[in-house]
């Protein structure tokens, strides 16, 4: 049987290459222009649901998606905890008889995520742990119809979605972690060649015919190049299928670079050129974390921001929702679905179909100051305190180091990106270093550079500590260690820290610095859209070029005219007439500037 499952594999596989060679099709993807659907949309919502819905477990800062990958690292955290919630014997596959989803109701997602102000959706048919959401017959007894739920999670979701009007996109993860052909981190990065042709483009295949999605947001892809993922034949073998209205994304192999910009969980970027969208969750993780803090979730207000931040500078963004192994998606979720799309329902004008103006964005530098009882920090992609952004962000940490004993104590920094370390005004560590660029690697992903330096302190004495530190992109890490002789590397403790010299008060002074984004444009025809993320309580001041005689001014949601005046190189909008009560939403207000 194995034997006949391979030659029709290769079969199946030739009938694909036989086409087109990488080459050309490389260049007609290439060639190809985006279509305009995706553009306009602005909004699409990512659904992360599978067998890790179950444990819905991991670190707070972590994606829960990758479980699997933890129990194969012998992770303490999740480990411990399958063993303790399930049993010591319960693996991972067992995790499909917990997977109900006796709450699973696609049309209540779709009329959710229409509500929300969704174009698309973006479901995960399957990811890195290779369980599949439809009737894959290459996942036989490892999909959500022979096993589970015993549904085509893919099919019925396609159809709500598009019962709604939304348009449908697919997650398919190019490798898997515990596949027999190859397993993904455990085996030779090159060895991937039989798995490619073999088992993934037939089930790639197989996928994108049943349920011809808009949209393929590849992944996995960043130990391989393009040319062994047969990335360019199988992008155009889809576009061919499903016509002018497919799309990719940008994840699918060194040496290609076509599709949408897919930047996860940063502050996003700076590109009008070609489409992009900020992907990430709604909390820290993408499938469901039931680790995660109430803080984690953020406000509606911090969404808002977040989503027109990302279209003021020509992308959009994918929010992710992760329901739990009931098929219920968390009520907190929902509630920040539903806020958005009450501020799309008023401000939309200012989103759909809108572009970027030559001034994307107005920022300030935002200071926020706490004590910190240790150097010992991994925000990974997130932010280190709300107002600080989750990218370019600096610390400064000032205060006292006190050694308990006399001696020589080497002291290390681990960094990403860079640190220096000063010591009674004497730089002894200086980390420069930027972690190289892997998008989507997020777990123990080797990112950080740790250097050291030997001193000798006195027992008792304070020396005067200043370390900066200053994160560019991506994985955020900052720790500082010691050990002296004869003793084992230990993060440097609190009590060795000290604000005053006289030693009373513990910890360090501890400096966050970032820019905040507090008006954000767009344009549409005619029209330039201010959208202010602080309330203006006289006068709105924007730094643009002077309107055209005859431009009038109203805020979306309040319709009447508002006076305007341009002196000095700014022009300014007179609020102080409108009343708290004639507002029409909290989260952020747009201006609209007819005849710009």
């Amino acid at each position: 049987m194995k034997r006949i499952f391979t030659f029709l594999s290769l079969l199946f596989f030739s009938s694909v290459i036989a086409q087109t060679t990488h080459e050309e099709a490389k260049r007609a993807i290439e060639e190809r222009s985006f279509p305009n659907w995706f553009q306009d949309a602005k909004l699409g919502i990512f659904i992360h649901w599978g067998l890790y819905s179950v444990p819905a477990y991991g670190g707070k800062e972590s994606y829960s998606e990758w479980y699997l990958r933890g129990l194969q690292m012998n992770d303490s955290l999740r480990t411990n905890f399958l063993k303790k919630t399930y049993g010591s014997d319960f693996t991972y596959n067992d995790l499909t008889n917990e997977f109900k989803a006796e709450l699973f109701d696609p049309e209540e997602w779709a009329d959710l995520f229409k509500r929300a102000g969704a174009k698309y959706v973006v479901l995960v048919s399957k990811h890195h742990d290779g369980y599949a959401l439809w009737p894959s017959k290459y996942n036989r007894n490892w999909n959500s119809v022979d096993t589970g739920p015993k549904r085509d999670i893919v099919g019925e979701v396609t159809e709500a979605v598009r019962d709604s009007g939304l348009k449908m996109g697919l997650y398919y993860s190019l490798p898997e972690w515990n596949h027999p052909l190859h397993r993904w981190y455990s085996d030779p990065h090159d060895s991937i060649n039989t798995y490619v042709e073999t088992y993934m483009i037939p089930q790639f295949k197989e996928l994108v015919s049943t349920y011809k999605p808009s949209l393929i947001f590849a992944d996995g892809e960043w130990y391989n190049s393009a040319k062994q993922w047969y990335s360019a034949e199988l992008i155009n073998w889809y576009y061919n299928l499903v016509g002018d209205e497919a799309i990719v994304n940008n994840r699918w192999g060194s040496g290609l670079d076509v599709g949408f910009l897919t930047p996860e969980y940063s502050a996003g970027i700076k590109e009008t050129s070609r489409p992009w969208a900020e992907v990430r969750g709604i909390g820290r993780s993408f499938g469901l974390n039931r680790n995660e803090d109430l803080e984690a979730y953020g406000t509606s207000k911090e969404l808002v921001e977040k989503f027109v931040q990302a279209v003021a500078n020509g992308g959009g963004m994918i929010l992710n929702v992760g329901p739990g192994a009931d098929g219920q998606i968390p009520l907190i979720q929902q509630e920040r679905l539903v806020q958005l799309g009450n501020w799309l329902e008023i401000n939309g004008e200012a989103i759909y179909g809108a572009e970027a103006f030559d001034i994307t964005e107005e920022e300030k530098e935002v200071q926020i100051s706490r004590v910190d009882e240790v150097i010992n920090f991994n925000w990974v992609r997130n932010s280190p305190l709300k107002g600080i952004r989750e990218d370019d962000f600096s610390v400064r940490w000032e205060g006292y180091l006190v050694a308990p004993k006399n001696g020589k104590y080497n002291i290390e920094l681990d960094a990403d990106d860079e640190a220096i370390l000063e010591l009674d005004e004497r730089t002894i560590i200086n980390n420069n270093y930027t972690a190289p660029d892997k998008e989507a690697e997020v777990m123990n992903a080797n990112t950080s550079y740790s250097e050291n330096a030997v001193v000798d302190l006195k027992a008792g004495k304070p020396y005067k500590l200043v370390l900066n530190y200053r994160e560019k992109k991506q994985n955020a890490k900052v720790t500082l260690s010691w050990s002296s002789k004869g003793g084992e590397k230990e993060i440097i403790p609190g009590d060795a820290f000290y604000l005053d010299q006289e030693k009373i008060q513990p910890g360090l002074q501890g400096q966050y610095t970032s820019l905040k984004t507090h008006i954000a444009y767009t344009k549409k025809n005619n029209s330039l859209y201010a959208i202010s993320f602080e309330w203006p309580e006289d006068s709105l001041q924007l730094n643009i070029p002077k309107p055209k005689p005859g431009a009038t001014v109203k805020m979306l949601g309040l319709e009447r005219e508002l006076d305007w005046s341009y002196k000095n190189s700014k022009m300014f909008i007179n609020t102080s007439g409108i009343k708290y009560n004639e507002l029409p939403s909290h989260d952020a207000w747009t201006f609209k500037i007819d005849n710009y």
